[in-house]
This record gives C-alpha cells, sequence and structure tokens, in this order.
C-alpha cells in the first residue's frame, strides 16, 4: 500500500468500513473498531490520520509501538492473524501511518470479542454487538452444543410423542416424493434419529415441539389470539390461549382467523369459490414460519395473532437473521432458518416448501386474489407480518355467522357492547320497551344489548342487515356476539327458517310463548 492510496480511502472519509485515529495513543478505541470490523463487513483501521480534517501526520514508529500494536491484537478472540503496513509520510519525515485491514464476518464463523466483550458496526459507528445477535451466532458456530432445539428432552420418552401424526406426515413426504417410501415401513425411533430428533435414544426439544403431547415441561407452547375492538388494543371482543404442539397451535391459529375474518365467494360454472378476505394460504404459511422460525428458548414470550378492524398481525419472538430486512424479503433470498432440524423436517413432509421462499409465497397468493401484500417488522423482539385488511367487505356474509360461535359474550364483550351503544339507540328503547315485550318473556335479567334489540325486533320480523342499522352498529361478529346469538340462546328471539339458517329471506321476530 502506498500513501496514495491511503490518501483514496481517507479522502472517502470514516465509514462502516474505515476507522481514523490520529495516534496509537487511541489504541484501545481503535480494537474495539478492529472487533466490530471483524463482525461485520470487514473495513481499515488506520493510525495518523485526523479524523476531522483529514490530514495525513503519521507517527513516530519504535519498536515499542510495534509490541503494543501486536499485544493489543492478540487480545482479540479468536486468534486472527492481521497484517500491518507502516507506510512513509512524505510530508512529515520519520512518521509513518500504520494502517490494518481486517475481512468481514462470515455466517457460521465464531463471532469475535475483544477482552470479551464482541462489537458492532452501525455505519461510521462502533457499538457492542446485542446479546440476542451475539447467542445467534454462538448457536449458528456450534449449532450441535447450543441450539435448543437439539437439546435432550429431561422427561420425554418416544411413548409421549403423537404417533399418528409422524406417520402422517411421513406419508405426506412420501406422496410428495421427499422421502423414500421405504420410511412407511420404519419404526417411530428410525424415522426421529433419521431426521435428527433422537439423542441417546431420547427425543430432543425439536420432536417435543412439533409432536409433544405432554406439556407440563413446555411453557412456551402457547398460541395467544385475540380480535380487538377497532383499531388498538384497548378492548377485545375475543381471547383465546391456545396449548399444544405446533401442528395443534397451528390449527388452532387458522381455525381462530376463520372464525373472526370474512369470507366471500363467487359462482365459477356450478361451483361457489370462497375466499378469506386475507388469503388462506398467505396466513397459514405466516403462521407455519412464525412457528417454525421462533425462539423457542425464549419461554416467557408467546407468539401471537391480533386481528383488528384494519388488519391482522402474526407475531414470534425472534429477530431478522443479519443478512436478512424486510425489503430483501420482497424479493428472492437464501434462508436461514432459527431451526433448522424443524424446518428440515417440515419441508421434508410438504408442510413447508423451498427454503427462503415463504415471504415470495405469502405475496403471490395477496396478489392473485388482488389484496395487498403484508409488511414485515421487527417490533422489540418480536418479527411482525402485518396483513391489511380490506376497506370494502363483502356484501353476502352468511357463511360468516354460521362460523360465529353461539356462546354467550363474556364480561370484556359486554363492556365493548355498552360503549357501543349510541344515544338515538337508547332513546328508542327507552320509549319502545313497555310497549313491546311480552307478558310471558322477562328481559330484567338479560344484557342491555339484548334489551335493545328486542326493542329493536318489537312485533315485527327484522333481517340481520335491518337489525344491525336500526341499531346502529357496522362490526357484523360484535353484533352476533353481543346481540343475536345470546338473544337466541336465552330463547328470547326465533329464526323465521330455523332448518335453513342460511335462507336468503331469512329475518328473525320475537319469541312466542
Amino acid at each position: 500500500m502506498t500513501i496514495d492510496d491511503i490518501q483514496r480511502l481517507v479522502n472517502s472519509g470514516e465509514s462502516r468500513h474505515l476507522e481514523l485515529k490520529k495516534t496509537t495513543g487511541e489504541l484501545k478505541d481503535g480494537m474495539h473498531a478492529a472487533c466490530a470490523f471483524l463482525n461485520t463487513d470487514g473495513g481499515w483501521l488506520i493510525f495518523g490520520v485526523t479524523p476531522n480534517s483529514k490530514r495525513i501526520l503519521g507517527q513516530e514508529v519504535t519498536d515499542a509501538t510495534q509490541r503494543e500494536i501486536a499485544q493489543a491484537l492478540s487480545g482479540i478472540e479468536p486468534a486472527v492473524y492481521i497484517p500491518v503496513e507502516y507506510i512513509d509520510v512524505p510530508d512529515h519525515p520519520g512518521n509513518k501511518v500504520i494502517a490494518l485491514r481486517f475481512d468481514g464476518w462470515v455466517r457460521g464463523q465464531q463471532p469475535f470479542t475483544y477482552h470479551g466483550a464482541p462489537y458492532l458496526k452501525m455505519e461510521s459507528t462502533t457499538v457492542p454487538m446485542p446479546r440476542d445477535m451475539f447467542e445467534e451466532r454462538i448457536r449458528a458456530y456450534k449449532p450441535q452444543q447450543y441450539a435448543w432445539e437439539k437439546i435432550m428432552s429431561d422427561t420425554l420418552t418416544v411413548a409421549d410423542l403423537d404417533e399418528n401424526r409422524i406417520r402422517g406426515l411421513v406419508r405426506l413426504g412420501v406422496d410428495g416424493g421427499r422421502i423414500p417410501e421405504s420410511a412407511m415401513y420404519e419404526s417411530v425411533d428410525t424415522l426421529l434419529r433419521k431426521s435428527e430428533m433422537l439423542v441417546n435414544g431420547r427425543p430432543n426439544n425439536a420432536a417435543a415441539a412439533l409432536f409433544t403431547t405432554k406439556l407440563s415441561d413446555y411453557p412456551q407452547m402457547h398460541l395467544q389470539m385475540a380480535r380487538f375492538y377497532g383499531t388498538t388494543k384497548s378492548e377485545f371482543i375475543d381471547n383465546q390461549v391456545a396449548d399444544g404442539n405446533f401442528f395443534d397451535l397451528l390449527d388452532a391459529g387458522m381455525s381462530f382467523c376463520f372464525k373472526h375474518l370474512n369470507l366471500s365467494g363467487v359462482i365459477n360454472g356450478l361451483y361457489r369459490e370462497e375466499h378469506l378476505e386475507v388469503p388462506y394460504k398467505a396466513l397459514r404459511e405466516a403462521l407455519i414460519n412464525a412457528l417454525c422460525h421462533r425462539q423457542y428458548e425464549r419461554y416467557n414470550l408467546t407468539p401471537s395473532i391480533a386481528i383488528y378492524d384494519d388488519r391482522v398481525e402474526i407475531a414470534n419472538p425472534g429477530h431478522f437473521p443479519p443478512e436478512i430486512t424486510p425489503d430483501i424479503l420482497k424479493g428472492p433470498h437464501d434462508s436461514y432458518p432459527y431451526n433448522p432440524v424443524m424446518a428440515s423436517f417440515l419441508y421434508r413432509t410438504t408442510i413447508l416448501e423451498k427454503w427462503g421462499s415463504g415471504s415470495l409465497r405469502i405475496i403471490e397468493a395477496c396478489e392473485q386474489q388482488g389484496v395487498t401484500p403484508p409488511t414485515w417488522s421487527l417490533r422489540g423482539a418480536f418479527v411482525v407480518v402485518t396483513f391489511p385488511r380490506p376497506h370494502q367487505y363483502p356484501a353476502s356474509t352468511d357463511t360468516v355467522a354460521d362460523r360465529v360461535t353461539d356462546k354467550v359474550t363474556d364480561k370484556a364483550t359486554d363492556k365493548a357492547t355498552d360503549k357501543a351503544t349510541d344515544k338515538a339507540t337508547d332513546n328508542r328503547v327507552n320509549n319502545n320497551t313497555s310497549n313491546n315485550t311480552s307478558n310471558n318473556t322477562s328481559i330484567g335479567s338479560v344484557t342491555d344489548p339484548v334489551r335493545h334489540l328486542l326493542a329493536v325486533i318489537g312485533t315485527g320480523e327484522l333481517s340481520r342487515a335491518e337489525m344491525m342499522e336500526a341499531l346502529g352498529l357496522k362490526h357484523m361478529i360484535h353484533f352476533f356476539q353481543a346481540y343475536l346469538n345470546p338473544a337466541l340462546e336465552a330463547g328470547l328471539i326465533e329464526p323465521l327458517y330455523p332448518d335453513q339458517p342460511r335462507h336468503p329471506r331469512q329475518k328473525y321476530r320475537r319469541k312466542k310463548n
């Protein structure tokens, strides 16, 4: 390297790949930057240049100077050979510029530390490496030793796993051409061993997460689900927590989405094609990815599905690999599965498609249905996939009614209902209740929403849409859960066509005693 090469580097100024120090008096700070270069994309550390003015002054270099540099470099672990160049400065005879070049970090390589602390480059700034990133790199370096999914379970035996599920998935893999047919005749122990899910004859955590029927030792095997009222978390109209293995949680999550998302249908020839407002394939792929790539070792964090009026959010404990950003997910990219043993088994059994294609499949499913694709973001300790809900909902919603539970709403729903009833509805109820209530029907013990509904129906017959309009309600699921279903459950109203719930002229009336 020549002084002209140094001048070209210095002219560009300090950056993610260049650190300037005036003298080796700043050697300690320089070693922090050196460690950061090794953990990021590499770069140059140069002594003998003023960072602000970019003046190349050099410094006197003695044997002691060289020993100090060598000793400082020995504080970097793991040990790495770094050639040191000394370049004469023509404008300052006797002075030299000291230049050190560092290679960047490669995935699978051990993270570097300086005196036990790891550092990272964030643009031109050297910062301590986040603990999560350091631990993830340690696991990538020694997966057999550190990965949660490969640790042997202390309590489970093969008998505690769902054998029917295992064999059913193997059948899918055989049918999909990813597993040889001979696997159909192998023992469960052999299948698990070949899938790297057996350690010394006992299941590891990957096997437990996928197939366990014994949850007492796995507090992280939960999925939290909520349908919120409006666009914030201030109130909810449904709140559930599902327990179970990977496939139990997948089934519970998709059932919750079908319960609370709108369904539309179009006639294609002789058949009716039904579409969830957010494509089923996209939601399922996102939930599979969330459950597959989550950080299971963080047992106090729970994946979740949150449905709002305007969006659906699927969150899982974790973070993006260093090579992945939300923008990269929108195009072709490599895969860096956090739990590769689980991901491999799910791929071989056709639950997962080609590694690295999940986000593209989600986007494709949304585009095929003509809805806005989701966005990915990092929110604290969670990776979040956000699906926008369409602004216009389907006009025909009979199929949604069939999916709404017939249970009386809980206290949280009643609270939301009370706030949703406007003054006009209250006035109408106060004026008409005494005239429209049958002598043989007592409504004193039912909720206010049911009382309001009875007042609106009066002695007439109203459709669902007519009742919602009269009550001033816009949220159909909320109407079913807080008004219609409780009234039906209490035996206060009845449908005109009880045996045909989807009848096009379906209406409701007060039940005659």
